[in-house]
């Protein structure tokens, strides 16, 4: 099995570059499953039922939010329809949505993804690391999945790595988001899971985390209340995390990390690109 998994999509540039080349890649690296980190996705807070719709149908099989899962108030009520868009699973009982999601890949595969948020330096929720034990339990890899994804969105990365060695080898791939900046430590742990502290984002990189500069810079320097910040608007590039997965195992056999686009060096999946 072939999956891409793509950090958080900022405002509008995020957007475009997904819609533009995603489906392309989908033809080009034969992806069975693509998961899509969207918590920016609208404005740079949040993600509306309109924008979930788009990611979708640019080639997502599901999408994953954060810390700025409820911006859109919107998504407090449909994210009780989209069955693909997937909440942090440690909010507390109650939050609506569902914090996994099992989607079923091209070729046919049956593909957990879990999504997760950190509580290092973020707002205290529930135990990040029962709520996948939880959830891993209820769908075993290689007895109810055949792959697991699972998308831990935190600040720290002594969390996310604690993370990926806790379900190494009960997990096709552990993925980090939030930080918007791509991690070099892309690998596969002993146990067999693919790792990477964080994809990066799709966004336009010419920014302070996809974010126009002006605003961030000025509240660094002065620090005092200003106006709210809005995207960057340049072009975007779309950075993420390619695993190829052993279809009898659901372990990793290799991993990649991806970077296309202007101001990041080009990273790309060698193996699936057609000779």
């Amino acid at each position: 099995m072939r999956l891409l998994f793509l950090g958080d999509v900022v405002g509008r540039p995020g957007r475009i570059v997904v819609q533009e080349r995603l489906p392309a890649l989908r033809t080009r690296w034969k992806l069975d499953c693509v998961v899509i980190n969207g918590e920016n996705a609208a404005g740079g807070f949040g993600i509306t039922e309109a924008i979930c719709d788009e990611l979708l149908a640019a080639g997502a099989d599901a999408v994953t939010l954060g810390n700025h899962s409820w911006d859109q108030r919107e998504a407090l009520v449909f994210i009780a329809r989209q069955q693909r868009l997937v909440r942090p699973a440690n909010y507390p009982a109650g939050t609506p949505g569902r914090g996994a999601a099992v989607v079923e890949a091209a070729n046919g595969a049956r593909v957990l993804v879990v999504n997760v948020m950190g509580r290092v330096f973020m707002d205290a929720l529930d135990d990040p690391f029962a709520a996948v034990e939880r959830e891993l339990a209820a769908c075993p890899l290689g007895e109810v999945a055949d792959a697991v994804v699972v998308d831990i969105h935190a600040e720290a990365t002594s969390e996310k790595q604690a993370m990926g060695y806790f379900v190494d080898g009960r997990a096709s791939l552990v993925v980090g988001t939030h930080t918007h900046t791509p991690t070099a430590d892309t690998r596969i742990l002993a146990g067999g899971t693919a790792y990477q502290s964080d994809a990066g984002m799709c966004g336009d990189y010419d920014s302070v985390l996809g974010m126009q500069k002006d605003e961030p810079l000025r509240r660094f320097l002065q620090k005092t209340p200003g106006a709210r910040m809005e995207p960057a608007a340049g072009e975007g590039s779309l950075a993420g995390v390619a695993v190829e997965i052993d279809d009898a195992t659901g372990l990793a056999r290799a991993v990649w990390p991806v970077r296309l686009g202007p101001h990041l060096g080009a990273a790309v999946p060698e193996a699936w690109e057609p000779s």
